[in-house]
This record gives structure tokens, C-alpha cells and sequence, in this order.
């Protein structure tokens, strides 16, 4: 069950997942249209979401100079082919994507709101030639529900539950929030898992494709080059090359070059790509800081990417809550045990993340969620050096509990009804006493 958890909630991405998912979308509007005999949509209308816009409007497209998910439509329904899923505008050509530019500022892409209850939500609507094509994606970044043409459904799974809709790998987040506990994936990790021999490949992947973005992300000026400086100011003296710069530097770097639109991929975590960068680079970066050996480094990995998938699980696919502060927390767990902590430890050091950047809002995909993980990283640092130490946020202070699962449903019902002070003073005026079991 935890590989397939693992191989349900994480996957490639190239981009913003947001706008990749807003042109897989598109991809498949479009390819209804020419299946009509339409060779290209002629105007696009997009209705979405808030947290899809939110999170869609500013980010960089792929190996372009344009941002934003009007752009991400047009690219999607002109040369999208679904097949690739968040890769699509990978495989798109040139041409196609200068096209696609030029029907956006002809103003003939339209986004709206929609008046949905669902979080994650798109619809797209491609015209041309007289003819339709429709698709809708909802829950989750690759969940397609709906694809029509001329008004005839080829495919409408809207009834159908999301984990069973025939993919045995997916699981729902249902599913997850049951199975998934900080102890079982603490002794799954440390002692069930062969790091060497067990299926993990898409952890293997995640250290070798998100290495390589944050590699990428150091050899150029992206967005505001988070990353870069604090690698230049560790080479100016300015800061002290340690093992929290260090892990720093490994997560903004490729976050600077994910929101810049490089067209490089990563391996995403819970439908986020700078979630898995931030539940992979900074324990990598740590390992290698460390001298840690390689299967010691992929639990290290698997246990902060399941510790992340776990807090989504009940956060959230999209949140009002920044997802640094849930992929940092599994961080801070990963380097928690690279520096020799037990259970115990890790609990500690989940209860210092919850206590330091709960509050830190979401306000779109964009540039600057470089400097948020850097910030996160940090904390995810500090908090595992406390936590190493048995030293952690009492049970008195704040949303933090005794037991370190009801501090993690605390950290989610401010995800789902919002920090208001009321909502928060409900949380510490009703907290239980009962300790984590070791």
C-alpha cells in the first residue's frame, strides 16, 4: 500500500501543475474539436476555480516567455496531446505555441470563476468551425471526468468515484488519511522498506530529476534566483556553506527555475511540483552534506515525501495555506533521521514545523514560492536540530496537542476553514491530553 500511495501521489510534471493541468484540459477540448475535422480551436473559454486561478495566473509556461493559464489553455487546445498528462506543453512545437500566444492577444482565451464547491476545478471550451469540443478535469490535476464533442460525451466519469474510476494506482485522499499515520510510515520506512531492492522507483526518480532542476536553477538568473544569491552569498562569505544553506540553496534553486518556466521536469508530491522538490531537495542536500550513504538517503526520502502525502491527504489538493509548510514539515522529518533521530525525534520535529510557519498563506504560484521554501527549508532545519534534541513546541502553545496526529488534523482544519481567530482559539480551547504511543 505505501508504494502504490507513493506512485498515486507522485508524479512528472513539467511547470506549474496548475497550468499543466489547465492544458491537459485544453489538450483534450481541443483534440475532441478535431476529431470534429476542426485543425484548431478558434476562441477558448476557461472556467475554473479560484485556487486554480490563483495558482495558475502568474506562473511561467514552459519554455516560453509567457505566463499565466490563458496561455496554458491556448498551448493545450491548439498542439496538446493529453497522452503526456502534466508534460503536455512539453511536446508542443514552436509554432504551434507562437500561435496559440497570438490567439491569447487577439483576446480570443477567456477565463472565468466558476461557481463549483470543488477546490480543483477547470473546464475548457474550444470552438472552431462551427463545431465544439468540451473537457472537464476536477479533484485531482490529472482527473479527467468529462470530454464532449458537439455536445456528446466520449467519455463522462463525473458519477464516478476518483480512485475507482479503473486506475488501480490511484488512491484516494480518503484512502490515504486512513492508512496513512506518522508511526506506520515510520516503521515502514525504517523498518519494512528496501531501499535497494523494494519498487521505489519514483523516489529514485524524484533525487535524480529534481537534482537536476535545482542544478538548472543555479546555472541562470531565473525569477528572483532565490537559490542563486544564497549560494553567491555563501561564496562572498556573506553566509556560513552549512548543512541548512545548503538545503536551502538545493530547494529554491529548483523552484526558481520550475516558476521561471524551465523546461525541465520534476517529480511532483500530493499534485504539486514545489512540493516534491521541497520533500526531496533539502534531505538530499542534507545526505550529501552529511556523507549519509545511498539507502540510508532514499528512506530519508521516502519518509519525508509519505510524512507530506500524509498532511495533504486532509490539507488539501489546494489550499489557502502555502504547501511549503506541509512538504517542509516532511523534510524536517527526513533530516531528522539523517542525523540519527528516532520516532520520537521526528514527532518533535513535526511539533516545531506546526508551531513555526502554520500560518503562512498561499497567494498563487509565482516566482517568489522560491523564497517561501527557502523559508520553510529553514525552519524544517531548525526544527530538526531541536527535534534531534528531544526539544519541541509544548502542547500548551498554540494548535500544537500531546499527539502529534491531532497536531497534523489541527494544521489541516486551518487549511479547510481558514485561520480566523475563532477557528483557532475553537482548536486550542478543545484540545486532548493523550500522548503519542511509542
Amino acid at each position: 500500500m505505501f508504494i502504490r500511495i507513493l506512485n498515486s501521489e507522485m508524479e512528472l510534471a513539467t511547470g506549474c501543475t496548475e497550468p499543466g493541468a489547465v492544458a491537459l484540459t485544453a489538450a483534450e477540448a481541443g483534440q475532441a474539436l478535431r476529431k470534429a475535422g476542426v485543425d484548431k480551436a478558434e476562441e477558448i473559454t476557461v472556467n475554473a476555480s479560484i485556487n486554480i486561478i490563483k495558482n495558475a495566473m502568474s506562473a511561467g509556461i514552459p519554455g516560453t516567455d509567457y505566463e499565466g493559464m490563458d496561455y496554458a489553455a491556448a498551448i493545450g487546445a491548439l498542439g496538446g496531446d493529453p497522452v503526456y498528462l502534466l508534460e503536455v506543453m512539453n511536446h508542443v512545437p514552436r509554432e504551434t505555441v507562437e500561435a496559440a500566444a497570438a490567439l491569447v492577444k487577439a483576446g480570443k482565451v477567456r477565463v472565468n470563476v466558476a461557481q463549483v464547491p470543488q477546490k480543483l476545478y477547470i473546464e475548457v471550451i474550444a470552438k472552431g468551425g462551427g463545431h465544439t469540443g468540451r473537457a472537464i478535469v476536477r479533484d485531482l490535476h490529472t482527473n479527467v471526468v468529462l470530454v464532449e464533442q458537439d455536445g456528446a460525451a466520449t467519455l463522462d466519469k463525473r458519477d464516478t468515484d476518483t480512485a475507482a474510476a479503473g486506475d488501480s494506482d490511484v488512491v484516494s485522499p480518503e484512502q490515504i488519511a486512513s492508512f496513512l499515520t506518522v508511526r506506520s510510515i515510520w516503521d515502514y520506512c525504517t523498518k519494512e522498506l528496501d531501499p535497494m531492492n523494494d519498487p521505489i522507483d519514483i523516489i529514485r526518480s524524484a533525487v535524480k530529476v529534481n537534482s537536476v532542476i535545482s542544478d538548472e536553477g543555479l546555472s541562470k538568473e531565473y525569477g528572483l534566483a532565490i537559490g542563486r544569491n544564497l549560494d553567491l552569498n555563501c561564496r562572498k562569505g556573506l553566509m556560513t556553506r552549512d548543512l541548512t544553506t545548503n538545503s536551502m540553496i538545493a530547494a529554491a534553486a529548483g523552484a526558481d527555475a520550475r516558476m521561471a518556466g524551465a523546461p525541465v521536469s520534476v517529480v511532483a508530491n500530493s499534485g504539486s511540483g514545489n512540493q516534491g522538490i521541497t520533500a526531496t531537495m533539502p534531505v538530499v542536500a542534507a545526505a550529501r552534506w552529511l556523507d549519509i550513504d545511498e539507502p540510508t538517503m532514499l528512506r530519508a526520502v521516502t519518509l519525508s515525501n509519505l510524512i507530506a502525502i500524509r498532511i495533504k491527504s486532509k490539507f488539501g489538493r489546494l489550499s489557502n495555506l502555502c504547501g511549503a509548510t506541509v512538504a517542509g514539515t516532511g523534510a524536517a522529518c527526513g533530516i531528522t533521521y539523517l542525523l540519527g533521530g528516532g520516532y520520537h525525534e521526528i514527532c518533535c520535529a513535526i511539533q516545531n514545523m506546526v508551531g513555526n510557519v502554520t500560518g503562512m498563506v498561499c497567494d498563487g504560484a509565482k516566482a517568489d514560492c522560491a523564497l517561501k521554501i527557502s523559508t520553510c527549508v529553514n525552519a524544517a532545519c531548525q526544527a530538526a536540530a531541536m527535534g534531534t534534541r528531544g526539544v519541541r513546541v509544548q502542547s500548551t502553545d498554540g494548535i500544537v496537542e500531546e499527539n502529534v496526529e491531532r497536531t497534523l488534523d489541527n494544521f489541516a482544519i486551518l487549511s479547510t476553514h481558514g485561520t480566523s481567530d475563532s477557528v483557532i482559539l475553537d482548536l486550542m480551547l478543545n484540545k486532548e491530553h493523550a500522548p503519542d504511543a511509542e
